[in-house]
């Protein structure tokens, strides 16, 4: 018998196999469930390898039903614990549910090389789909974070089945924000690594051993996790010289992605690179799904949304909530508490999208606004019972984003740390030192993947005992390398919902520095919180010697340049009352590696030097943030 005909005589008794099935639970004398699992069928990919995946087919009396629209999840972590929140709610729907293991991953046969496959693995598996008797040939695509970038992956390569996307907090275009942000290294994926793809949770065995080229070697890789603070304080990461070199894989990459810094052929080759890839991206309607506070926003709301709206004839809908990172469900982020339908029920969300254009029911889901937003601000301050600030906030339709009405004001930074639409008048520079070794530490902010790093969303900008590269108790504002530019207390609400662009003139007396920018709403004192609140909106750095983005141009000492530093967007009702707050330093750790300022190339330096680092305020050297403020409502 020939290979081909061999393989469709296992397909064809797979079929059966699952078309007699009983449901789970038959045999236990519980009441099974209205679904069928069919676990660990390897799906061959064209080079061969292959991928295991879970299938869950409704049943009806103990038989699956055939002809149903499937909704598909590729997932690095595990799909045997992704699977439960979802794959059995949208099976009681009606739907198959197709749940894989992606390649290098659990027990997925091949290579992990981070999105870089996903693209083909992603076809190959939705074509196999449209293949089954129990498929009609409609493939939707679910999943967060990493597996929000397979979908991106698979809708660039291509697929004629996909008819409709959720890319949930999803991870793209990572060379210029996400993995490396304007040329610095978001230590997240350090964690992410070190942690064995498990940055959530206690040190992974299981994920260690696959990983392993040694099994004896899997206790050792798991143990990373535990002292993932002790290396990034320790870095450069060199090949070979941590338990690392046990899990080639993920070493490689490691390496390789904290030593590239241009923006090559590496970064554009990624896999999940929407924004060089927009004629590519197939035209599916996509609901794109992010959070203010989400480590991935700027892609989402800033640059594919916008882009794939105005290139593609399907509809593409916006979502932006008050969330950290793949947390739709809860209303808070971090310290700051949001009204209680802040929260979203995902499963409920998905499916209207799913009923609409995979069976084409009439649910009014493609007549809805393009965009909605969650716009923070407006709540008393108080102090809930969890501890938290309550920021209040309400949703919005809006019908594009950026919002058309926003008005883009500038801001600019004046001597005596004065920020006032005022023009700037004739002033002295601002110089501070900038020690490598004595970083500015991360509260809080766009992160993810983070594990003991650092905390999500909203912190309160005061250093505390808990975190690990805090050294003191004091307000960030108090350190003589962080340089503090506020308004004058705010005469009426105001409303900023948009992109945040700053632009600073500065200069380095050295070959290579970086700058930071932090935007602050400083709430001020009240019974609850006696010392005020100073609330993180957003945040962000470039490096100096990719200012320009592309090739490395390195500073001619004392020469001033203009940097533009985009923190990632907000819709936030600042109060009367309060102040808007502009920080700027040259470290934000460990959000982002440390440049040591030296100029030596990216992940192999050996020395250190303290640089002096200079702010201009002058007409002629205007530094400024750009407020995208919303008119008040007559």
């Amino acid at each position: 018998m020939g290979r081909l005909a061999a393989r469709a005589l296992a397909l064809s008794a797979f079929a059966a196999a699952l078309l007699t099935a009983a449901p789970l639970g038959a045999q236990t004398g519980v009441a099974p469930p209205p679904y069928g699992v069919e676990r660990d069928v390897m799906i061959t990919a064209r080079d061969g390898v292959k991928l295991a995946t879970d299938i869950y087919l409704p049943a009806n009396e103990g038989r699956n039903i055939l002809h149903l629209p499937t909704i598909l999840m590729r997932t690095p972590y595990d799909k045997a614990v992704r699977a439960p929140a979802f794959a059995p709610y949208f099976a009681a729907h009606g739907y198959a549910v197709v749940v894989q293991d992606v390649r290098g991953r659990y027990h997925s046969q091949g290579h992990w090389n981070a999105l870089r496959d996903d693209g083909a693995d992603g076809a190959d598996t939705v074509a196999w789909i449209a293949r089954q008797p129990w498929s009609d040939g409609k493939v939707g695509t679910v999943g967060t974070s990493y597996e929000g970038g397979t979908q991106h992956a698979l809708a660039i390569n291509g697929a004629p089945s996909l008819k409709a996307m959720i890319p949930l907090f999803a991870m793209s275009d990572v060379g210029r924000y996400g993995v490396r942000h304007n040329g610095a290294f978001e230590l997240r994926f350090f964690n992410w690594v070190f942690s064995m793809g498990d940055p959530g949770g206690p040190p992974n065995l299981i994920a260690a051993a696959r990983a392993a080229s040694d099994p004896a070697a899997a206790p050792a890789l798991a143990d990373l996790v535990n002292h993932v603070d002790e290396y990034v304080r320790a870095l450069p990461l060199r090949a070979g010289t941590t338990p690392l070199k046990f899990a080639p894989d993920y070493e490689h990459w490691l390496i390789e992605a904290m030593s590239h810094g241009d923006d090559e052929q590496f970064w554009n080759d990624f896999g999940a690179d929407v924004v060089d890839n927009v004629a590519r991206y197939q035209d599916v309607p996509a609901y794109h799904v992010t959070g203010w506070y989400d480590s991935w926003t700027l892609q989402v709301a800033n640059l594919n949304y916008p882009l794939l709206s105005a290139a593609k004839k399907s509809p593409q809908r916006l979502i932006v909530g008050p969330w950290i990172h793949s947390r739709p469900a809860i209303s808070y982020a971090g310290d700051a508490q949001f009204t209680a339908d802040a929260a979203i029920d995902l499963n409920a969300f998905q499916l209207r999208w799913f009923d609409h254009w995979l069976r084409g029911v009439d649910n009014g889901v493609d007549r809805e606004a393009p965009v909605r937003i969650y716009v923070m601000g407006g709540g008393d301050g108080h102090k809930t019972p969890e501890g938290r600030i309550f920021v209040g906030g309400h949703w919005r339709d809006e019908p594009a984003w950026p919002l058309a009405r926003a008005v883009p004001t500038a801001y600019y930074l004046h001597p005596g740390g004065l920020l006032s639409p005022r023009a700037p008048e004739a002033a002295a520079p601002v110089s501070w030192l900038f020690d490598p070794h004595k970083p500015v530490p991360t509260l809080g902010g766009n992160i993810s993947s983070q594990g003991n790093l650092a905390t999500q969303g909203v912190a309160d900008q005061r250093c505390r005992s808990t975190l690990p590269f805090c050294t003191d108790t004091n307000p960030l504002s108090a350190r003589n390398d962080v340089i503090v530019f506020q308004t004058a207390p705010l005469e009426q609400d105001t409303e900023v919902t948009g992109p945040l662009v700053v632009k600073l003139w500065a200069s380095s007396d050295g070959p290579d520095t970086d700058f930071t920018a932090k935007l602050i709403d400083e709430y001020p004192p009240s019974a609850d919180f006696p010392g005020g609140f100073d609330l993180n909106v957003g945040d962000s750095i470039v490096r100096a010697r990719y200012r320009d983005g592309g090739k490395a141009q390195f500073l001619e000492p004392g020469r001033a340049y203009e940097f533009t530093i985009e923190l990632y967007p907000t819709s936030l009702l600042v109060k009367r009352g309060h102040r808007l707050r502009l920080d700027v330093s040259s470290s934000n750790f460990p959000r982002f590696d440390v440049n040591p300022n030296t100029g030596e190339p990216l992940n192999d330096n050996r020395q250190w030097r303290t640089a002096r680092n200079t702010l201009y305020l002058d007409p002629a050297r205007p530094s400024r943030i750009i407020l995208p403020i919303v008119p008040a409502s007559p």
